[in-house]
């Protein structure tokens, strides 16, 4: 292991992106730590040491590294930018003006990639508008107004920071891409994640026993494990093409194939159920505290989350729910990613087919046979890894900060990259991470 990092270093050109990429993290953690303008610092200190990080609060502290707690210019991270892509992805599906776009190929994609950038900061203003008064109302922090000062100039301050902070963090994620190694917006969710795993573990450490500890420690192990090994799983669709004579060249003839990963959503499934699971929990903070106000918290309060011991606590409906959408969200955007219809489509154009499967019907029934067999796999596994740590934490009736989410993120990302990092090795004929 320690010569791949030495071969690493050894290349001048891989050297230099994996220090670039370095540089871009120290500038991202930076301005995690650098407060907004307008806000009362002194009061800021107090409610961070009083504040339960549970709900849909620890759910952007931990995808902005803790920049939301700090209240800093990259307090909404690169949420906004995953909310517009994911957006953009469901409307090529039913606008067609966007799928003649992606089908255009890179000039296409350039056009999606400027319209997604558009949404995000559409998005980010909304979403800085809403924390703004959040921040104001005392909502995340135990009721401490933050914004003592709620006029027009000092919102709209905080607003456009907050704003131009996650529009500076989507540029640094496209320096990465182009000049860094690996997909630069998963680094920065893969480096905000990292940032708070200490925070995490000594959290558990402090509300669990030693064993309990150790359990879930092991646990977490175990289930890094499995998602290492179910993203490598695919199945390969044998695709044969036929023969034709050109003059006197012979083209096609050729056999390859299809791979349909088992885990073919990726982590978007758990993003989606994540989020829907919070909602509830969001708007409960900002109905009445009083007649059916007070009926409606108490059961969302019992039901989705409790937070006896000032942190995350999941209930049995809660791992119940977040179990069944993870579910419904892998088979609903599986069917966004993959189209049977219009894979058959293609294998007929440029001449192939699966061998003893006629072209046509048959094979689109083929393929959504195979893709409905390895989707159910897939959703299980995802609905184990999203709901594993909170059945651990409901058994034993401890916190658990460390979600699935987070866990599929992090190996995810981590994998990707060392598999460009190996591919890097690899052309120079330098011994790689996999070999």
């Amino acid at each position: 292991m320690l010569s791949v990092f030495r071969n690493m270093f050894r290349i001048k050109d891989l050297r230099n992106k994996i220090l670039f990429t370095l540089m871009i993290f120290a500038i991202y953690r930076l301005g995690a730590a650098v407060p907004v303008p307008g806000i009362d610092l002194d009061q800021l200190a107090i409610a961070r040491d009083q504040a339960e990080e549970s709900g849909f609060l620890g759910l952007l502290n931990l995808f902005s590294g803790g920049a939301i707690e700090n209240l800093s210019v990259f307090s909404l991270g690169i949420m906004p930018y995953i909310t517009s892509s994911i957006i953009m992805q469901l409307l090529a599906v039913v606008i067609p003006k966007l799928q003649s776009l992606q089908d255009e190929g890179e000039t296409g994609r350039k056009v999606i990639t400027q319209w997604t950038r558009y949404l995000t900061v559409a998005i980010a203003l909304i979403q800085s508008t809403s924390f703004t008064f959040l921040f104001h109302n005392g909502t995340f922090f135990n009721g401490v107004d933050l914004v003592p000062d709620y006029t027009l100039r000092n919102v709209l301050t905080i607003i456009l920071t907050m704003t131009a902070g996650t529009a500076l963090i989507m540029w640094l994620g496209e320096l990465i891409t182009q000049r860094g190694i690996g997909n630069g917006m998963s680094l920065i969710i893969f480096v905000s994640i990292v940032s708070q795993l200490p925070n995490q573990f000594g959290i558990l450490w402090a509300n669990s026993e030693t064993y309990q500890f150790i359990i879930v420690t092991l646990v977490m192990l175990a289930l890094t494990v499995g998602i290492i090994f179910m993203d490598q799983g695919q199945r390969r669709i044998p695709i044969q093409f036929s023969r034709r004579v050109r003059g006197r060249k012979v083209l096609g003839g050729q056999s390859t194939y299809i791979p349909l990963k088992v885990n073919m959503a990726g982590v978007i499934p758990v993003i989606f159920a994540t989020s829907i699971m919070y909602f509830p929990v969001l708007v409960s903070s900002s109905i009445p505290s009083s007649g059916w106000g007070a009926t409606v918290r108490d059961w969302i309060n019992n039901n989705l989350l409790s937070s006896g011991t000032g942190q995350l606590s999941p209930t049995l409906p809660y791992i119940l729910m977040l179990g069944l959408l993870v579910v419904f969200f892998t088979y609903f955007y599986t069917a966004i990613q993959f189209d049977p219809e219009r894979q058959a489509e293609t294998i007929q154009r440029q001449g192939g087919f699966i061998p003893g499967i006629r072209p046509g019907r048959a094979t689109v029934k083929h393929l959504e046979h195979i893709l409905n067999r390895i989707t159910l796999p897939g959703s299980l596994y995802l609905a184990v890894v999203a709901v594993g740590p909170s059945i651990i934490g409901y058994i034993f009736g401890i916190p658990v900060g460390l979600s699935g989410v987070s866990i599929l993120i992090v190996s995810g990302v981590a994998l990707e990259t060392m598999k460009q990092v190996e591919s890097q090795l690899m052309m120079r004929n330098y011994e790689g991470f996999l070999s």
